[in-house]
């Protein structure tokens, strides 16, 4: 980018943020910095970025107001007039496909000129951890990053940032060209996802992509939508309103809801922290760790405990990075290490291992914040679990003695946070701070691979996510877009009886939006997946799927794009028959046999089934259910999901039934 100044605008301020990270959950507090100007132009248009085809591209930026603006690319021109807050914005003409072109902008005694821009098709690529899961970390990473030298393939990504209140700039970021160069840092340096479905796209699409990242581990969907757009659904009322007293308030800006809990009720945060080691512990109860809520008297209900325990190190310690590891915990906790915090999560099915950083020879105090929402919560895996390990792999054990104190008790009529997550996890906080900052710049479409933290609130996903599309469209302004969704796939060990399923059903409300939501689609991944990692590595084929989708829905090519889908059921002696809709090829079979079918009588007790294909249809029965009324596929988080299509795509687990599942009344988390 080249920038020409001749004289400095009268400034606009911004009230910037800097993130602090309080968690392992990447939870993070915004702290208020000295004011900053406004950009002349919004970094999200830069180098080396891909520019929308065949429509006007919004460009957008400040100046003083008042000043007149003028922009070039190719032949097509356009201008804009800075408005009373500074903001100006043009809408220009994009040349045709391809490039490289220079984009120049100019006015308010500035000139700038952005270089090697390409004209092609622009994707938002949004959701959580699976969604950011780099490329250097998916199968064959590696060699992919090797070979990807690819200049009309650009990505941007958009730095995470949970506000309070709509910003108007981006954190960070710049657009990169996709190549071993760019690729080669931390994680792969673009999202594995969204970087297999540009591939599969410019294989048959022969224009520039862009992708633009906007993506953040653990959060649930409602980070991502507007307050106004929340409101209609009334699940959310609580947690708009306490963002909106939050942000009158002022101050930190967690993202999440306990912090600001912890803020205004814990007592061992406030007035010197229970961590210090200094802080004489002799009146706190001796307790046992696994365990110490019980003898706390608080394992009954929700709260907040501390825990503490004195340990010897050899002089000298051990070279080499020592590591707490404490096994399962639920819900969440904060550890220190002689005062200082060494992490932090909420996510019950982690392990927590944490850096043991401030360890010393001799004295050292171990420190453990508690909250604990469940009578089975608190420390849940075997004692040995829980040990100290130092650089030479000596195991200190932690488990046993520890002495213990409650900072906040749950009963009534202690209020409790509306949330219990350290990740990012207040709603509109990241629509407010990574959405609309780029909006709205000219896109194709999106791509979302999000689900698995709202999976407890399957049935609530049934509205809440086409809240989200028609709140991004209604927020970019460029009509019903094309979205596409990666139905969540195969985690966790698998069941040995039919019945319900929390990770079933948010497949299901996936589904179901995809078939309901105008220009919309979703790419089953049933058949991938890790059962003991909720990130797995099989990344390709969720991008190649989220590409089958875009060129047949989008760009309108003639390729199978679904696999077979249940469209009716009809009732046989002493069985059902299932009829598909995208056989394309025929039915057919990946594995070694036809699975994973139940069926279910008046009683609704359901029983594996017997399968086998006839023609376009799934002929199921069982001994155990002479008069079967419903059936199932692939209903639960991990089954044998061994049905596919001609196209070799999987098929979609589905239910004939409309029972009540075990998602239907969860409405918070």
């Amino acid at each position: 980018m080249k920038v020409n100044l001749t004289k400095a605008p009268r400034n606009v301020f911004l009230i910037l943020a800097c993130a602090l990270v309080l968690a392992v959950g990447n939870a993070f507090a915004q702290l208020p910095q000295a004011a900053a100007p406004l950009p002349f132009v919004s970094p999200i248009f830069g180098d080396n970025m891909v520019l929308q085809r065949g429509k006007p591209n919004g460009i957008w930026g400040w100046s003083q107001p008042g000043d007149s603006l003028r922009l070039e690319i190719g032949e097509y021109s356009a201008t804009a007039t800075a408005a009373a807050d500074g903001k100006w914005q043009a809408r220009i003409q994009p040349p045709p496909a391809g490039g490289p072109y220079t984009l120049k902008i100019a006015g308010g005694q500035q000139t700038v000129e952005l270089h090697e821009v390409l004209v092609g098709d622009v994707w938002i690529c949004a959701g959580q951890s699976n969604m950011q899961f780099g490329l250097g970390q998916a199968r064959n990473g590696a060699e992919e990053i090797k070979n990807a030298n690819y200049p009309d393939m650009r990505y941007y990504v958009v730095g995470e940032r949970a506000s309070y209140a709509r910003q108007d700039v981006p954190r960070g970021g710049s657009w990169k060209v996709v190549s071993p160069t760019t690729l080669g840092g931390r994680g792969g340096g673009i999202s594995a996802a969204a970087y297999f479905f540009a591939k599969k796209l410019r294989e048959s699409v022969h224009v520039p992509i862009g992708l633009i990242q906007v993506a953040v581990g653990g959060v649930p969907a409602e980070t991502f939508v507007s307050p106004d757009a929340l409101r209609p659904l009334r699940d959310f009322d609580a947690r708009v309103a306490f963002l909106e007293r939050q942000r009158q308030k002022g101050g930190k800006e967690y993202g999440n809801y306990i912090m600001h809990w912890y803020d205004d009720y814990d007592i061992g945060s406030q007035n010197g922290s229970w961590a210090d080691p200094a802080l004489d512990d002799a009146s706190w109860k001796t307790v046992s760790i696994p365990g110490g809520l019980k003898q706390l008297g608080v394992a009954d209900v929700p709260s907040l405990c501390w825990f503490r325990k004195e340990i010897t190190l050899p002089d000298p310690l051990p070279q080499g990075g020592a590591r707490i590891y404490l096994g399962n915990v639920d819900k969440m906790d904060t550890v220190y290490v002689n005062g200082q915090q060494v992490g932090s999560s909420s996510w019950v099915e982690n392990p927590r291992v944490y850096f043991a950083r401030g360890l010393r020879p001799g004295r050292n105090v171990i420190a453990i914040r508690l909250f604990n929402v469940k009578p089975t919560g608190g420390f849940i895996s075997p004692a040995e679990t829980l040990r100290l390990v130092l650089g030479d792999s000596t195991a200190v054990p932690l488990a046993g003695e520890w002495k213990g104190k409650v900072a906040v008790d749950g009963h009534p009529p202690q209020p409790l946070p509306p949330g219990y997550e350290s990740v990012t996890s207040m709603v509109s906080v990241l629509y407010n701070g990574m959405l609309a900052p780029i909006a709205p710049l000219a896109i194709t479409g999106a791509v979302w691979y999000q689900g698995e933290s709202n999976s407890e609130r399957a049935f609530q996903y049934r509205k809440l996510l086409p809240a989200l599309i028609a709140d991004w469209r209604k927020l970019f302004g460029q009509g019903d877009f094309p979205f596409y969704i990666v139905s969540l796939p195969a985690y966790m060990h698998r069941k040995e009886a039919p019945g319900d399923d929390s990770w079933a059903e948010m497949r299901e409300a996936q589904a179901l939006v995809a078939k309901t939501v105008p220009n919309s689609c979703v790419a089953i991944t049933v058949d991938t997946g890790d059962s003991d990692n909720i990130h797995p590595v099989d990344k390709k084929e969720v991008g190649d799927r989220l590409g089958l989708c875009a060129l047949a829905g989008h760009y309108g090519l003639k390729v199978a794009s679904a696999g077979p889908t249940f469209s009716s059921v009809e009732r046989v002696p002493g069985g059902l028959k299932l009829h598909f809709a995208h056989t394309d090829g025929g039915l057919a079979v990946k594995g070694e046999k036809l699975g994973e079918f139940s069926i279910a009588g008046d009683d609704r007790k359901w029983y594996w089934a017997d399968a086998r294909i006839e023609g376009d249809t799934v002929l199921v029965s069982s001994k155990s259910v002479p008069d079967p009324k419903a059936a199932r596929y692939a209903w639960q988080s991990n089954p044998v999901a061994t049905l596919f299509n001609g196209a070799g795509l999987p098929a979609m687990p589905f239910r004939t039934d409309d029972w009540p599942g075990v998602t239907d009344k969860n409405t918070i988390y």
